[in-house]
């Protein structure tokens, strides 16, 4: 039942927190969507360009608007959100821990972190987990790590370790990250830039096997699907033989799986397509199910054991309240089956959208994808990628484009068949919509 004014039991379940911002909500008369518009432009940095709605409430696979409008949600926070939106069992647990311990650091030890760490570990087949907050700072971690490895282990000259990153790799904003960047809005104007990074074009064999006749390489750094790089797949074994690359050269292979990983693409790693276990592995986004920032490097300890005490940190990586978050949100996309879903409603998505706009509208020009990560790009000189965005959303489905010319399509891996079915109906709708009204 919803909570109606003055019910006082529904009014005791609502955090003080959340009682406070609706008084301090209501005290300025914001109830409209164009209040919170308005707000945000006056108040928020400018560094997003958000489609215009403002959402109030989630659940599962949708959200409602602040005029109660629902929405199909299929960018789920970049597929930080893949087991939906408060999931129950989730929601529980950061309850439970939220009234038990939070934070001590790990400077102290504490009863949910080492055991958090235990259980990462055994699923995915790993030595050492080391815990952060988001996907930028496990790619950072990663990138010490493969220093410090590269100098203590391999024997690599001081300062001289290189990095091989792919052309339109994403893996955060920070300084390293824009420095490992072709993507103009990442890197203009944030120099100078952090040096030890080589760009080689992404699923492109000949030129990594090239790269890795130097010996100061330290790892590959790479991306199984790319994400907000235009949802690439690369060639079928891409990853297996660049795998094998790195082995004959002594080179770390670092697989970024923040968006690809935790069921998303139909295996519980996106690397698993190609059998491939690499060195590193980084973890985010649903390593929580969208609740709380959780990240996360996996490895060996052959690898791993370079970070010693006072050499790498974080106040709240593996704090008891994330910690407990992210073993529920594993439980999660195990118990509930989470990778074999995405892998069937993502065969019928792509297998849709095919049947229907491919060679039907002549800017349509790629669907592509795997699992429940998919795109549909679209010919600049033929349609307003906004024009879509704005359609889909005037017909109950919320997406965003990356590289301006693809639309994605990431919906909850809990989405049932009759919503997804609802769903794929409407996008149909939309571009058919957008191919009608197209030079009007």
């Amino acid at each position: 039942m919803e909570a109606q004014p003055g019910n006082t039991d529904a009014a005791t379940r609502r955090s003080p927190s959340a009682l406070a911002i609706d008084a301090y909500k209501a005290s300025l008369g914001m109830t409209k969507e164009k209040d919170f518009f308005e707000c945000d432009r006056q108040y928020m940095c400018r560094n997003y360009a958000p489609v215009p709605v403002a959402i109030s409430k989630g659940q599962g696979a949708s959200v409602w608007d602040v005029e109660n409008k629902k929405y199909y949600d299929f960018l789920s926070g970049v597929s930080s959100l893949s087991q939906g939106h408060c999931h129950p069992r989730i929601i529980r647990a950061l309850q439970q821990q939220a009234e038990r311990l939070t934070l001590t650091l790990r400077s102290f030890e504490n009863d949910v972190t080492g055991p958090a760490c235990r259980f990462i570990a055994e699923l995915f087949g790993y030595e050492r987990v080391l815990l952060m907050n988001t996907g930028a700072e496990a790619g950072e971690s990663a990138v010490k790590i493969a220093r410090k490895w590269a100098y203590e282990v391999k024997g690599v000259p001081q300062d001289t370790a290189k990095i091989v990153v792919c052309k339109d790799n994403y893996w955060g904003r920070t300084i390293a990250a824009c420095s490992s960047s072709t993507t103009f809005d990442c890197y203009n104007n944030f120099g100078p830039f952090v040096p030890g990074f080589v760009i080689i074009d992404y699923n492109n064999l000949e030129a990594l096997k090239e790269v890795l006749e130097d010996p100061t390489v330290a790892a590959f750094f790479v991306e199984p699907i790319q994400g907000e790089g235009g949802i690439n797949v690369p060639s079928a074994g891409y990853l297996k033989h660049a795998h094998e690359l790195c082995k004959a050269k002594n080179v770390l292979l670092i697989v970024d799986e923040v968006q690809t990983g935790l069921c998303r693409t139909g295996r519980m790693l996106a690397a698993d397509y190609d059998d491939v276990k690499p060195d590193l592995v980084l973890l985010g986004k649903s390593l929580s199910g969208g609740v709380l920032p959780v990240s996360a490097v996996m490895g060996n300890a052959a690898v791993m054991d370079v970070l010693t005490p006072g050499t790498h940190g974080s106040t709240f990586g593996g704090n008891p309240l994330a910690c407990a978050v992210a073993v529920e949100a594993l439980s999660v996309l195990k118990d509930e089956k989470l990778a074999e879903r995405a892998a069937k409603l993502g065969e019928q998505f792509r297998e849709r959208m095919k049947r229907e706009l491919e060679g039907k509208l002549p800017w349509v020009k790629d669907i592509r994808g795997r699992g429940l990560l998919n795109a549909i790009e679209v010919d600049l000189d033929m349609v307003n990628p906004d024009d879509i965005i704005l359609r889909l959303k005037d017909n109950g489905v919320l997406s965003k484009p990356t590289r301006v010319k693809v639309i994605r399509f990431i919906p909850a891996l809990t989405i049932t068949e009759e919503e997804h079915e609802d769903a794929m109906k409407r996008i149909v709708e939309s571009f058919v919509q957008v191919e009608a009204n197209r030079g009007k």
